[in-house]
């Protein structure tokens, strides 16, 4: 579990290309310490489980559900990536509940900087919208960020100065891919109310209702 606080911006050292899979190195430091084999990191608010340890950087595999389903796919050497290591029990959970798993990829589709803050828009996924709610929690490619405004296809959030500075939303163009994770909580709640519901299937994270009209 993660808190979608980013740790530290990674740099994607070596993408080993195996075919229907992939070996990423990740240059880094402080997301090392005390970190061993087999724990897990998040890169871009993706869970990756460490396989491979040098003194600056790390290696994870990843398999062709992860490469269909995120924007690491498209990670080159090079690339600067979000960086959170699992949260133990004795850290404050300064963000909101995050697994490491990528409910969807966005699209970031405006960008209107102010003095202090940018209002970034993002598209989203038909089925990812009744997660939303205005205010409520968004895990965007591992930032824990609060939703201003949900609109019909897309979402609007603000970025402060810290946020831009420390992670790679803050570089983010128009027309980059994000990955998406909605809050857990929204999911657990509506699955467990969906028995009860009338005319209303249960769902579950990667099974969305195909007869639902948001």
């Amino acid at each position: 579990m993660f808190t979608g606080i980013v740790e530290e911006l990674g740099t994607i050292a070596e993408v080993l290309d195996q075919g229907d899979a992939i070996r990423l190195t990740v240059q880094a430091e402080t997301v090392l310490e005390g970190t061993g084999l087999g724990d897990s990191i998040s890169v871009n608010g993706c869970c990756l489980t460490v396989s491979e340890l040098g003194e600056d950087r790390w290696t994870a595999d990843l398999m062709q559900e992860t490469l269909d389903k995120t924007s690491l796919r498209g990670v080159a050497p090079g690339n600067r990536v979000n960086l959170e290591r699992a949260v133990t029990v004795d850290k404050r959970l300064g963000g909101h509940i995050v697994q490491g798993h990528v409910d969807g990829v966005g699209e970031v589709l405006s960008r209107t900087p102010s003095e202090h803050w940018d209002v970034v828009e993002i598209s989203l996924p038909g089925d990812l919208d009744r997660y939303l709610v205005d205010k409520g929690s968004i895990t965007v490619d591992g930032v824990s960020l609060t939703v201003v405004e949900v609109r019909e296809d897309s979402f609007t959030v603000s970025l402060i100065p810290e946020t831009l500075a420390r992670t790679t939303l803050g570089s983010r163009r128009v027309g980059d891919l994000v990955n998406l994770e909605a809050d857990v909580i929204a999911k657990h709640v509506e699955k467990l109310l969906g028995a009860y519901a009338p005319n209303r299937t249960p769902t579950s994270t990667h099974t969305p209702d195909s007869d639902e009209e948001e």
